[in-house]
């Protein structure tokens, strides 16, 4: 059970995998990953506006530590802040953490924060990934946040892309809370790759899976047509929407056939 306390004094808690309450429906889930002292927790506290501790040493994040993170376009998400990598991790370390880094493995996204400014960077990210890897997170969706940029000479803050125009990399300093927008925008690009933006007509026959779609917080819009049917304006992840319709014991056909062009 993974708790992180506020500065309220209010824990939160993310409680094992096998206690989780099933649900037609989930929030997206990021982890922040990196060698240790490439800035995570910094980042992580200038995205969530929180106070985690963040220090010059080994382990100076020892539990994930989670948040909610607003995005445009995406909602509210989880963002946790995870414990740093190093080489030759001792072996009771390895056991005492391989929990809280197989957590990660759990990520829709993982933001792979690396230092821009170290000269031993890209030992650092072959180190990350090989422990990624260990844990069966190296296939997960990953984007890489170059932090510190303002130590470098002549780069700026901006996002790198792939040849479909995919963000892969964002070069940001959470010291200087530069570029952060840019990362939020990767995000939510990252995160609604897969969306479903449509007008839905539903009769009263439907009406468990409109309240299956409000639940979600999919709804954007709703009005009615003279004849009492229910027109909503939804959005939210095709798979989390496939399985609202598999709930009900719709098909692919049903959102076709109410679905207003």
């Amino acid at each position: 059970r993974y708790c992180s306390l506020s500065a309220r004094h209010e824990s939160w808690c993310w409680p094992p995998r096998s206690q989780r309450p099933r649900s037609p429906f989930r929030i997206s889930a990021l982890w922040l990953v990196g060698y240790t002292n490439a800035g995570k927790s910094t980042l992580f506290n200038t995205l969530t506006y929180s106070e985690v501790y963040a220090a010059d040493q080994l382990f100076a994040t020892l539990d994930p530590t989670l948040r909610r993170l607003p995005l445009d376009d995406v909602g509210t998400i989880v963002l946790a802040d995870t414990v740093g990598f190093i080489r030759h991790l001792p072996h009771k370390l390895v056991e005492a953490f391989r929990a809280t880094l197989e957590e990660s493995s759990n990520a829709d996204l993982l933001l792979h924060v690396i230092d821009a400014h170290e000269p031993d960077r890209d030992e650092q990210i072959e180190q990350v990934m090989r422990v990624l890897m260990e844990i069966g997170a190296a296939e997960l969706p990953l984007l890489e946040v170059y932090n510190e940029v303002d130590l470098l000479e002549n780069v700026e803050p901006h996002i790198q892309r792939d040849d479909r125009g995919r963000p892969v990399r964002v070069w940001v300093s959470a010291q200087q809370d530069l570029g952060l927008d840019l990362l939020r925008q990767a995000i939510a690009e990252l995160l609604t790759e897969d969306l479903y933006q449509g007008t839905l007509q539903l009769s009263q026959n439907h009406g468990r899976f409109r309240a299956l779609l409000f639940a979600a917080g999919a709804v954007q819009s709703e009005h009615y047509t003279e004849d009492g049917q229910s027109v909503v304006q939804v959005r939210l992840p095709r798979a989390d929407l496939n399985r609202l319709l598999s709930r009900e014991g719709l098909s692919q056909d049903f959102l076709d056939q109410h679905t207003l062009q």
